[in-house]
């Protein structure tokens, strides 16, 4: 393998988009690989991704097109997965299971893998016989639309060989993405699907005209539940309050751009699940990673009640106002 040799973004969508428009600062080419040949037709005709971040310009010189797979992962080094995690699995069944095997792989998503409900990087290590040193995350809060204005943007990326993460955080870094490096892999991943839940707890006191107040009680229990669950499951000595785990809490649950709190905040105005999911069109990974949180914490029951309250609204059918009721005598600091 070379790494990290030739880069491919597998996506189309925003933050697929802006992964582009980051490794294109630091990168002379890259390939590209989309589902639709339509789209890639598309971007050809104006230089820009038509669906997606459609004021971030590109120089299609520096690109190669993909609407194949297995051709993009072929002609590939480092692999940057930015689809989102209900899709994966079939996007991956395409391929060779040898083909991924020598290959460095970044995982940029922010979820889980159903049915498995497995971490992306767990999933190719059982599934697809990746190598941990093979693989790598990318963390923290970096909104897709901020990084398409350059705003600045500090993400983490981590790797269990802190030298690999090293290199691919030079790769990121640029004058507006400032990154950071650690070897908690399965950890930020852990909390960066806690948080998706959390976002849409949040969403859903917004919906119910809860105040500043009160969401920041809720933030601050929040961050309580991912560091019991996240040390519970993966005991190992790591800081809750890096911008890895709070920083990419903070702005999931605050801010407009985030798709998992405007998604709890159609529930919580009174959207059903289906109706919120169907006038989105974008992909809630907070959905998703509910059930996959519930079910983990079968086996370790942790106290985590703003995760449990959320569980309760998205799949038992709880009245969203009712269940807040009740986690308002549950959480007190």
């Amino acid at each position: 393998m070379s790494f990290p040799g030739k880069i491919a973004v597998l996506g189309g969508g925003t933050w697929a988009t802006a992964l582009a428009k980051i490794m294109l600062n630091h990168e002379k080419h890259i390939n590209w690989y989309m589902r639709r040949p339509e789209q890639i037709e598309d971007f050809k005709k104006t230089g820009r991704n038509p669906s997606y971040l459609s004021n971030v310009e590109f120089n299609l010189d520096r690109i190669s097109f993909y609407s194949d797979i297995a051709e993009v992962v072929g002609d590939s080094d480092t692999l940057i997965l930015a689809v989102p995690s209900p899709f994966l699995k079939g996007h991956l069944e395409k391929l060779d299971k040898a083909m991924l095997k020598e290959k460095f792989i970044i995982s940029a998503i922010k979820g889980i893998i159903p049915p498995e409900n497995l971490i992306v990087t767990d999933y190719l290590t059982e599934y697809y016989n990746v190598p941990e040193d093979n693989l790598a995350i990318v963390g923290g809060p970096c909104h897709a639309e901020e990084i398409a204005l350059e705003r600045l943007t500090y993400p983490t990326i981590a790797c269990a060989d802190i030298d690999k993460a090293h290199t691919i955080a030079n790769i990121f870094n640029n004058r507006y993405v400032r990154a950071s490096v650690s070897q908690d892999v399965r950890g930020i991943e852990l909390g960066a699907v806690l948080k998706n839940v959390y976002a849409i707890a949040s969403g859903i006191c917004h919906g119910l005209k809860y105040g500043d107040n009160f969401q920041a009680v809720l933030v601050c229990n929040a961050i309580s539940e991912m560091e019991r669950f996240v040390d519970t499951v993966l005991p190992i000595e790591r800081c809750i309050e890096s911008s890895a785990y709070l920083g990419d809490l903070l702005v999931t649950c605050y801010s407009s751009f985030s798709r998992n709190r405007t998604f709890g905040s159609m529930i919580g105005k009174g959207y059903s699940v289906k109706a919120a999911q169907i006038e989105m069109e974008m992909i809630a990974e907070g959905y998703y990673g509910t059930k996959c949180i519930n079910e983990m914490n079968e086996r370790y029951g942790v106290n985590i009640p703003i995760a449990d309250m959320v569980y309760r609204i998205l799949y038992e059918g709880a009245s969203a106002r009712e269940a807040v009721k009740v986690l308002r005598e549950k959480i007190l600091k």
